[in-house]
């Protein structure tokens, strides 16, 4: 009855919000968020290994982020930043200055993460004076015209719409071309020397972006030693480097940025999703020397780094370190990749783990042909959520399943959406 119902309100109402809004998979119906978990509409509670697309590091809800909106409500919910002046903002920039790393000590707020992606371009673009803009096939940005001409984690998402045609991508490291960190690196100077004889000098190159792990494009975790040979090729060539960590940052990886995961430190980086656990805020990150070079009127914002959000931000950071949370990701996100290694081992369809922090991929593949699965995943996914766990997909053809809990993820926890996987599974290969 509860299910009937649901479907008929989302018929009726479902001209009033735009597909791209309204038809996401699952489409559960909530009323309450806390911890860990969803609350339905059903009555039931569901466990929740999404974090709202790696979002809510600190958990839905956490106490001290809700005591964060109300005492920010209290005072001030809007800037606009720069006409008025106001602490949070303040003191949100200099703990920001404390946890990035290297010299990046200068922050332009905003709303999103597509937003701290087009200020990373314009950035680079203005300080270097060069038009183009090298990225990594696979690698997603978002979704506004010029983060889109760096976008290519699906073409789907770039149809009709002819993104300029100021980049050049060349391939992210994959895990089945080449078996050592020695030989993606190798693979990586080679793409670079093609891409240099052959479509743009160097020279022309204000930035190379990437994610430093792939994310909506397959959660794939590259070598340490391709990362850091990025920088070293950037360096050569006076090239800045943008990493994107809209979705490793704050946590993820199990420090507080992939940068520190990977011992690079990038020119400029973009920063939202968990950094204010649910409210709109992003970052456009780099050093006071390379921002002072991007004037008053260059780039510019109504309702970036809201009031609200920075108070929500300070009291993210407050927590992460207060309960331990990067330590927790590191030791959880490695409790899994094991429990999840064994299922491996039982059920076909898992062809690979991939795993940093409490950022994981389960690649699957049909058991029969080897190819990869994204109508089996989203089947995997509805029996999972059958069995009160919520996981969410990724890479190019939907065959990774998505698995990011709040860093406040407990063992026990870990354990439940892990035996709700195991019985998705078995349900999955039994059909």
């Amino acid at each position: 009855m509860f299910q009937e119902q649901w479907n008929g309100l989302l018929n009726k109402l479902s001209n009033r919000l735009a597909p791209g809004m309204a038809k996401d998979h699952p489409n559960l119906p909530v009323v309450k968020e806390e911890g860990c978990y969803y609350y339905g509409l059903d009555g039931r509670k569901y466990l929740d290994f999404t974090s709202g697309i790696a979002v809510t590091n600190v958990g839905h809800r956490h106490p001290k982020v809700v005591e964060a909106v109300k005492k920010g409500a209290d005072s001030l919910l809007h800037g606009p930043s720069g006409v008025i002046m106001y602490e949070s903002i303040l003191r949100l920039a200099d703990e920001l200055a404390e946890i990035t790393p290297g010299d990046i000590d200068c922050f332009f707020f905003g709303n999103s993460g597509t937003e701290a992606i087009e200020g990373a371009l314009k950035l680079a673009k203005h300080v270097t004076n060069r038009p183009y803009v090298v990225s990594f096939t696979g690698c997603f940005h978002g979704r506004t015209l010029g983060a889109l001409s760096v976008s290519t984690s699906k073409s789907k998402y770039r149809k009709y719409l002819q993104p300029n045609g100021l980049t050049y991508q060349i391939p992210y490291y994959d895990p089945q071309e080449t078996k050592t960190e020695w030989e993606a690196v190798a693979k990586l100077e080679k793409d670079f020397e093609r891409l240099f004889n052959h479509q743009v000098q160097p020279e022309e190159i204000a930035a190379i972006i990437l994610e430093p792990v792939l994310g909506e494009g397959g959660y794939i975790v590259p070598p340490k030693a391709w990362v850091q040979k990025i920088r070293t090729i950037c360096d050569q060539h006076g090239i800045l480097l943008i990493f994107d960590e809209v979705q490793t940052g704050f946590g993820r990886t199990g420090e507080w940025f992939a940068a520190q995961t990977f011992d690079v430190v990038p020119d400029i980086m973009a920063l939202a999703k968990g950094i204010a656990n649910g409210l709109p805020l992003g970052v456009t990150a780099a050093s006071e020397q390379l921002m002072k070079q991007w004037p008053l009127g260059s780039h510019a914002t109504t309702f970036g780094g809201n009031p609200l959000a920075c108070e929500v931000s300070l009291a993210v950071i407050d927590v992460i370190r207060e309960e331990g949370l990067l330590q927790n990701a590191k030791e959880m996100g490695a409790y899994a990749k094991q429990q999840l290694e064994e299922l491996k081992e039982q059920y076909r369809s898992i062809k690979d783990v991939r795993q940093i922090g409490l950022m994981i991929g389960i690649e699957m593949a049909n058991p029969l042909t080897g190819e990869p699965d994204g109508e089996g995943v989203l089947q995997i996914l509805d029996y999972a959520l059958e069995e009160g766990t919520l996981f969410y997909l990724c890479g190019n053809k939907g065959e990774v399943i998505r698995m990011i809990p709040p860093l406040t993820v407990s063992k026990e926890q870990i354990d439940e959406g892990l035996r709700a996987l195991k019985l998705a599974l078995k349900k999955y290969e039994g059909s």
